[in-house]
């Protein structure tokens, strides 16, 4: 009985954590005799629904909403508008956009679908699933391909870290991988 694997979170890798906890999984594994691998998860883009102007905003079913990128500091989730900080990554998944695209909020509790792509940075899109919304919670459009890397610069930092340990973590994860060139990121980095 017992684990065989250990999922080292690479979006939690802050502060010494893994310096501390990756020795005590090798050292305890040694002294219990356990084969025990090690998977580093890299954290990958993030895209998240801002910030909210006030309470959360119910989402109703068939109601129409704004969807679409911070036009200022102000720019906040109210009633009637959803919106997301203008990084590069959420940039690209809202120009990835279109009429029909699926977008999946806090892993899948709420869906909406695009009935208008009004620009490059705004949408319009239909309640299909509602519920409360709440800031900085996740986005996920599984029809669509972003235009944009799989690898962060953490994660390019946090591949790296992990192929320094003593012995390697055994595995490595891209959480964003939509196309082979994702993984070649990778791969290119393991090779060095």
């Amino acid at each position: 009985a017992g684990t065989n694997i250990f999922r080292l979170n690479c979006s939690h890798r802050r502060g010494g954590d893994f310096e501390r906890v990756y020795p005590l999984i090798r050292k305890y594994a040694k002294e219990m005799g356990k084969h025990v691998e090690v998977l580093g998860d890299l954290q990958g883009p993030k895209f998240r629904v801002a910030e909210l102007a006030g309470e959360p905003v119910e989402l109703v079913n068939g109601d129409i909403f704004e969807f679409g990128l911070c036009k200022d500091d102000s720019d906040s989730i109210r009633p009637g508008r959803i919106t997301m900080k203008p990084t590069v990554e959420q940039k690209a998944l809202i120009k990835a956009c279109k009429p029909g695209t699926t977008l999946l909020i806090e892993d899948g509790i709420m869906e909406v679908k695009v009935i208008e792509k009004c620009s490059e940075a705004e949408l319009r899109v239909e309640v299909v699933r509602g519920g409360k919304l709440k800031a900085r919670k996740g986005v996920n459009v599984p029809d669509c391909e972003i235009d944009c890397a799989a690898l962060t610069e953490k994660d390019i930092e946090d591949a790296e870290y992990l192929l320094t340990l003593d012995p390697p973590c055994e595995y490595i994860c891209v959480s964003f991988a939509q196309k082979g060139q994702d993984l070649q990121e990778l791969i290119d980095i393991m090779d060095r």
